[in-house]
């Protein structure tokens, strides 16, 4: 007797918050909270345990480029050339039980704005930073493009708001016109991706370095090589590391892992672009040490990577979500259900109850919920969540991968 085929998978959970386009997803830190954001401007955030909305509310006038959560504020970003820090809501209690969601059930308290510049549709890139003086105020770095040239990246202080880097890439490409097109042979940044590493040269400090995605297809690696300052403008002391073009359409998203050492990149062809962050450094030939896999599906819209740099998944313009390992670029498995393009995807946390690598803390994973237990928590961990034009959300529940992954 012949085994049958499985059944194709199907999503755990649904979500129908949003009435129009689905932009941006994002996973809280402790896989509690659930972000996503439209092409109207409309914001959610829902409870992984219930999942029934706590906040939803129309946070900017245009679509949403980028949402996260970053300590106790919500970072939105939108196509109103607009930034905004919330004060985030506090989750609601037992009260709401399963009682239906209302729409602008909880309204965030807005705390204070940026004027951006949104003509890439490019969301920010945010690095939270270590207070080494103690102090209670958190602070991070945030990247987005430049106020008026769009081939170039800026990198600005929160709460503070100020200007620490401008103009970065001008230094490296001054042929760059001032409408951001022009003669530069780069086209606009699509996406951006600001980290730090260990100082090469100075023991005890760190550098920054920011990759960029661009329009023409390439990817570029920058740092920041002056030591005697901290700010810069017009580009002056970023450095190129190295410069990659292996797409021949415009780059539509890229992924970086958690620890920095991988990027990925799609894009309108059948191309998955993947990067060896430092080789290509040290490499004399960096396009060599960075390669392609070709696939047979064309036109894809989003990507993300899984917190231990394993395994990614492509979300398609036919609405298919493709898992590859990351090693390889062996497929894993296809996941259909969204009739539409999938515009974004996210992994949730690993593992939020490890100790925090941004901010030194140990997360709080719900100890004051007994009924809520490890092994759901090990569950939540392992969800893919994926948002769609059809206006939806849907969450699959993966198995670890860990014996396809490793070879």
């Amino acid at each position: 007797m012949s085994s049958s085929k499985p059944p194709p998978p199907t999503p755990a959970h649904i979500l129908r918050t949003h009435t129009a386009q689905v932009n941006v997803l994002q996973f809280s830190r402790d896989n509690e909270r659930l972000y996503s954001g439209d092409a109207e401007g409309v914001v959610a955030v829902t409870s992984t345990r219930t999942l029934r909305p706590s906040a939803v509310w129309n946070a900017h006038t245009d679509g949403i480029l980028g949402v996260e959560e970053w300590e106790e504020c919500i970072i939105t970003h939108g196509r109103d050339d607009k930034l905004h820090v919330w004060q985030r809501v506090q989750e609601p209690g037992a009260s709401l039980g399963h009682s239906a969601a209302v729409p602008g059930l909880q309204t965030p308290k807005l705390l204070y704005s940026m004027d951006v510049n949104a003509l890439n549709y490019c969301r920010f890139s945010l690095l939270p930073l270590l207070d080494d003086e103690g102090g209670d105020e958190r602070r991070a770095l945030i990247a987005l493009p430049n106020l008026v040239e769009s081939s170039l990246a800026d990198v600005w202080t929160l709460p503070g708001r100020q200007r620490l880097h401008a103009a970065i890439g001008k230094a490296s490409h001054p042929e760059t016109s001032t409408d951001g097109r022009g003669i530069n042979t780069t086209g606009i940044i699509m996406s951006l991706h600001l980290f730090q590493v260990p100082h090469p040269e100075v023991s005890g400090r760190s550098q920054l370095r920011m990759l960029c995605a661009y329009e023409n297809g390439g990817v570029t690696a920058y740092a920041y090589k002056r030591t005697d300052k901290e700010t810069s403008v017009e580009g002056i002391g970023w450095e190129t590391l190295w410069n990659v073009k292996l797409h021949v359409e415009t780059v539509m998203a890229m992924a970086v892992s958690r620890d920095n050492k991988l990027a990925l990149t799609v894009s309108a062809d059948h191309l998955i672009g993947r990067y060896d962050i430092q080789a290509a450094e040290n490499a004399e030939n960096s396009q060599a040490v960075c390669t392609v896999h070709r696939t047979k599906h064309p036109g894809n819209a989003s990507i993300t990577i899984r917190d231990d740099g394993r395994v990614c998944a492509v979300g398609g313009w036919d609405g298919k979500i493709r898992l590859y390992s990351t090693k390889t670029l062996k497929t894993l498995g296809t996941l259909d259900y969204h009739k539409k393009s999938c515009q974004t995807l996210a992994f949730a946390r690993s593992d939020p109850s490890v100790s925090n690598e941004m901010t030194g803390t140990i997360d709080d994973v719900g100890d004051s919920d007994d009924d809520f237990g490890e092994e759901e928590r090990r569950e939540r961990s392992r969800w893919l969540a994926a948002g769609g034009q059809d206006n939806r959300v849907s969450i699959w529940p993966l198995i670890s991968f860990d014996n396809t992954t490793k070879s």
